[in-house]
């Protein structure tokens, strides 16, 4: 039985098989793998465990990033169709669509699996991956997966999207900015592992700062967005690892970030 533990998360492969995990990085990046040995469909089993693991692994400080890849043609194939049947009930229709999760993505998607991808914060794509909402034809209108799709993408492209349920390929979804990065199939894990470097090199603290303001003026007008972000910016210089980033570059050397909270003492003038 293989077990992974990071400072208290621990998993077991053999107990699950909805997700396999991988850790790059010292351990400071999780890489979950779709597997349901099927088209990967977002059952509520797969939704709850994912959803499950993304929130324990929240807790854990050293953990920068996550990525979510797939086993197999397909990325999601969207939610298990024999879960939305009435004889499924009100109730058990109303979980599925309350539990579905944000995370970094790569690889091809339909409908729910479409919805993961969009909620992402940056999504690699090999270039024969194909995107799509395909609702239409089932006569079950893709209506929760429009909603992150439109906030990813411009309104007349997710309005062809989701009215003629037809695919788009990469490059589309690239230039629409469904997709972040487009590379060779074969280089999909290695983009998303460096991507996940990439962040991993700045402060924890301001990286969750930032993502914390991003989405939020996303939702405001631009005045009252620019009046936001004069405050957040007012805090962030607060921050030390603010402080250790603009005297490191100001003395030409690494930042040595200490991914708190902490703020730098003010200096009273007399």
């Amino acid at each position: 039985m293989l077990k992974i533990s990071i400072r208290g998360f621990s998993t077991s492969t053999a107990a699950r098989t909805l997700l396999d995990r991988e850790l790059y990085q010292e351990n400071s990046v999780v890489r979950f793998i779709l597997n349901d040995k099927k088209v990967n469909t977002l059952s509520l089993a797969m939704i709850k465990e994912l959803f499950a693991e993304l929130k324990a692994i929240d807790k854990i400080e050293k953990v920068r990033s996550v990525v979510i890849a797939h086993n197999g043609k397909s990325f999601s194939a969207g939610h298990e169709l024999k879960e939305l049947t009435t004889e499924s009930g009100t109730d058990k229709h109303n979980e599925i669509f309350n539990t579905c999760v944000i995370a970094e993505v790569n690889g091809t998607a339909a409908a729910a699996g479409l919805q993961l991808v969009a909620s992402c914060d940056v999504v690699v794509a090999g270039k024969s991956s194909r995107f799509l909402v395909p609702g239409q034809k089932l006569g079950l209108f893709c209506s929760t997966p429009g909603i992150a799709l439109v906030r990813a993408v411009p309104r007349k492209v997710a309005m062809d999207m989701l009215l003629t349920a037809q695919p788009i390929d990469s490059e589309a979804a690239l230039r629409a900015g469904l997709v972040s990065r487009v590379v060779d199939d074969d280089q999909v894990k290695f983009e998303a592992l460096k991507v996940a470097e990439q962040i991993g090199q700045f402060s924890r603290s301001v990286t969750s700062l930032g993502k914390a303001f991003f989405y939020t003026q996303a939702e405001l007008g631009t005045a009252d967005a620019y009046r936001y972000g004069s405050r957040v910016m007012v805090g962030n210089l607060k921050l030390k690892d603010c402080q250790e980033g603009i005297s490191a570059f100001i003395g030409k050397r690494h930042p040595e970030f200490e991914h708190s909270n902490d703020l730098v003492e003010e200096t009273k003038k007399n």
